[in-house]
């Protein structure tokens, strides 16, 4: 099947062809370590994991980089404030950033490379530029000339003359152009620095996304990612340093992510509405969270809400509430159906021949479409739900193959979507003691409720046992009586 794949840059969707056959590179802009990640983070690294994990699915050996910006005003001010070195709060960010991603189920990319490890290939671009005569040297700062890149304004459609025209920029006298750059910056006390031709300084933020690529993936190479706030200035810059230091086609497809809102308002700690990952983590189950972030398209703008949560939660807890239902019906775990159905021929994951398969590609062939493939998902959850009424009601079990089959694929779906990737017991043993916890209910307490309540209708003391329950309901916590005893849910 043919991948299509939206170009932020010719604004199309295009045939996914990479310049080398069967393999893909891709470089996504990671995050600049000063602060905790905040739900914005969440959403583009989401989209980035699912595209990695749906390339490789399809056979492609992905060579995947995401990078971290280590040295920056913002780490530097913090640093400051903090009484310690800008290493310090940059490794401290890194560490609780490789947290949060652990805690989403996110795929380790292929290189996470730091922009002071590469001071030198920064300082070899720079000299390559100002030897082409695009970049020059002010008191030891230097700038990229964008009036000397004649595509200047491509990606983000934007044209030189008018933005020069209208311009609010704070004009530097050092710089012949407003919108002129910087690609090194001449050293201040205080400030982490590194040697140069044009003395000690540190790298600006554009120049760094250049030469880590440039080292990883090469001169040009098949997918930049990163979300749309980026598209002006800092693709914009990257693109025009890099093909002027170069001589050649910096990206073949760009690749962004949309925003999200809090409740219809731009995300913004002024506001008071800055959420964090692990702010919402505590609250919400993390698969909950991913499958949030994956509820629209990509490139949508995606509101987050209290019901929009309860929503994913709700969606998360009928595929679990579905897995602990089919070992029941199956007699056997999930984790040994995805064990025994989960295959691989050549690199390429096995979707099956079912429709469910076929339509999760198509959505997923259609630019990423994760909005679409997570109503394939629930479309076969319920069909699955159908097939084990109708044996119940039959006695029969004739359609276990079919079940079989179609759960088999909600696992294969879930190992790209990076969610059902749990048991359902332990799913529901996290759930329970996040719930509780908030909640503060006792796990043990509702146990001998329950206990209370089984003796209460041995004794035939309906009253009381129907008192307990509506108690514990009043609680939000759910009685389910089945053969082998009594569970209890709690209420999303």
């Amino acid at each position: 099947m043919t991948i299509r794949i939206y170009n932020s840059l010719s604004r199309q969707k295009e045939i996914l062809e990479p310049e080398e056959p069967g393999k893909i590179r891709m470089y996504v802009c990671g995050p600049t370590v000063y602060d905790s990640c905040h739900i914005g983070h969440a959403r583009s690294v989401v989209v980035f994991d699912i595209i990695y994990r749906y390339l490789k699915a399809c056979g492609y050996d992905v060579f995947y980089v995401r990078n971290f910006t280590d040295v920056d005003d913002k780490i530097i001010a913090r640093a400051n404030e903090a009484g310690v070195t800008s290493a310090e709060i940059s490794e401290k960010y890194i560490n609780e950033f490789n947290e949060d991603m652990a805690c989403l189920n996110m795929v380790k990319p292929t290189m996470e490379p730091k922009a002071t490890e590469h001071i030198d290939q920064i300082v070899n671009i720079i000299s390559i530029l100002i030897d082409k005569g695009y970049a020059y040297a002010a008191d030891g700062d230097v700038y990229f000339s964008v009036e000397k890149y004649k595509d200047y304004g491509k990606l983000s459609g934007r044209r030189l003359e008018d933005m020069v025209a209208g311009s609010r920029v704070e004009v530097d006298p050092r710089k012949k152009n407003p919108y002129d750059f910087v690609l090194w910056k001449a050293s201040k006390p205080g400030e982490p620095q590194w040697d140069s031709p044009w003395g000690s300084g540190r790298p600006g933020w554009h120049i760094e996304c250049s030469a880590m690529s440039a080292e990883y993936l090469g001169q040009t190479f098949d997918i930049h990612g990163g979300g749309m706030d980026l598209i002006f200035p800092h693709h914009e810059n990257e693109i025009a340093q890099s093909e002027a230091a170069f001589g050649k086609t910096f990206v073949k497809y760009w690749v962004h992510n949309g925003f999200i809102n809090i409740n219809q308002e731009k995300m913004s700690k002024s506001l008071g509405n800055f959420l964090t990952i692990r702010e919402i983590v505590q609250t919400w189950h993390p698969e909950a969270l991913r499958l949030f972030l994956l509820s629209n398209h990509y490139r949508s703008p995606l509101d987050y809400t209290g019901q929009a949560m309860h929503e994913a939660t709700s969606g998360i807890d009928r595929i679990y509430d579905l897995m602990a239902r089919v070992e029941q019906y199956l007699e056997t775990s999930i984790a040994k159906i995805a064990r025994e159905t989960t295959r691989e021929t050549n690199g390429e994951w096995d979707f099956g021949e079912t429709e469910t398969g076929q339509l999760f590609r198509e959505a997923m062939d259609d630019d990423f479409n994760t909005a679409r493939a997570i109503g394939i998902v629930f479309e076969t959850v319920r069909k699955i739900n159908r097939m084990i009424d109708a044996d119940s009601n039959t006695h029969e079990h004739v359609n276990r193959k079919s079940v079989m089959a179609e759960t088999a694929d909600i696992l294969r779906i879930g190992r790209v979507l990076g969610i059902a990737r749990l048991t359902p017991d332990v799913y529901c043993t996290q759930k329970l003691e996040k719930v509780t916890a908030q909640r503060k209910i006792d796990p043990a307490w509702v146990e001998e409720q329950i206990i209370l309540r089984k003796q209460a209708r041995q004794n035939k003391a309906f009253a009381t046992a129907d008192q307990i329950r509506d108690e514990l309901l009043a609680l939000g916590i759910l009685l389910e009586d089945r053969p082998d005893g009594t569970i209890w849910k709690l209420k999303s």
